[in-house]
């Protein structure tokens, strides 16, 4: 193609919208300096975890906004510190974390998006960092979860949701955030290695329940969370998903009661509190974690930050915890 063939269809067009409408470094999170998502960069720097964004949600069933969780993540993000005085533990000195950016979107294109998502993740785990990955919508742990699942052979997965997540497709759709552990499953994932925790009755349809029955998926459900508590859950999920060669954990802030998270896509009334939220992602993160996500936070829907507030703890928690922050409770 000529250069004035691709300037006509807006290839060259600085002024033509893209995905940089909502992505983007306008900042980092806990400004941390940036280090793009290439293997030798992150190594040279010597990087333990990148976060890494990707703002989509173009499959989204409900409300949408998660295309601004990234950038409204790193916002409120500057209002902590990498310091836990509580555990007297130092982020920076443990992992020596960046921000990686976010994906180039290919806008209203789930696969081209998920395709440059995905060899953005390789490129963080060929590093040795930990990916820590921003949405969107749940759909992106589909990318998420190929990626880790190209570089082991034997992952598990840990669940904190609302939703089973368990969708064969959505109107014939594969890539859908209704399906993130139908894919997994469909990328390597040993279903018998998969935990969901948290699962609520009403929001949760006959088939996908039966795929988790069929499969043989544990599902550990909010009730049970109620009666038997917070460790309890995280010990079973990390004994289900830790089998193998480690644990990918995705956390939904769907799975918090709205009253805590108002901003997202499904408000979830009745679901975990956020100090039972932070001590799961504590307790299925110690021993250490291949990588997470943190998904669904919708800025636009929240009139405060604090769903996008609560998405960046879990971040924190999870970070520091598989970094051994446990060990000096």
């Amino acid at each position: 193609m000529s250069g004035t063939e691709a300037k006509a269809i807006g290839n060259d067009d600085p002024t033509m919208w893209s995905s940089l409408l909502h992505a983007g470094l306008s900042n980092s999170f806990l400004r941390l300096p940036h280090v793009p998502a290439q293997a030798e960069a992150l190594r040279e720097y010597g990087a333990k975890a990148a976060i890494y964004g990707i703002p989509f949600d173009a499959t989204n069933i409900s409300r949408t906004g998660a295309n601004y969780g990234p950038r409204g993540i790193r916002d409120v993000s500057c209002q902590f510190l990498t310091f836990n005085a509580t555990l007297g533990f130092d982020l920076l000195e443990a992992l020596n974390p960046v921000d990686a950016g976010d994906t180039d979107i290919v806008l209203a294109n789930a696969e081209k998006t998920f395709a440059r998502a995905q060899a953005d993740l390789g490129e963080i785990i060929a590093s040795g960092a930990l990916p820590v990955t921003l949405g969107g919508d749940h759909s992106i742990t589909i990318p998420a979860a190929r990626a880790i699942s190209a570089a082991h052979d034997d992952p598990g997965l840990v669940l904190v949701d609302m939703h089973l997540d368990t969708a064969p497709d959505v109107g014939g759709e594969l890539l859908n955030h209704c399906c993130p552990i139908t894919r997994a499953v469909d990328a390597g994932f040993d279903p018998e290695k998969i935990a969901l925790v948290g699962i609520s009755g009403w929001m949760n349809p006959k088939t996908e329940l039966q795929y988790c029955r069929d499969h043989g998926i544990t599902v550990i459900w909010l009730e049970e969370i109620w009666e038997h508590g917070t460790r309890w859950a995280a010990d079973k999920a990390r004994e289900v998903a830790g089998a193998g060669d480690g644990i990918y954990l995705s956390f939904d802030v769907d799975s918090l009661d709205a009253a805590h998270a108002p901003g997202t896509c499904c408000p979830s009334p009745g679901g975990l509190t956020s100090r039972e939220a932070i001590e799961l992602v504590r307790g299925v993160s110690s021993g250490g974690l291949l990588g997470v996500d943190v998904v669904e936070v919708a800025p636009s829907l929240d009139p405060t930050p604090a769903t996008a507030l609560i998405g960046g703890r879990i971040a924190l928690e999870a970070m520091a915890f598989h970094a051994g922050a446990s060990e000096l409770r």
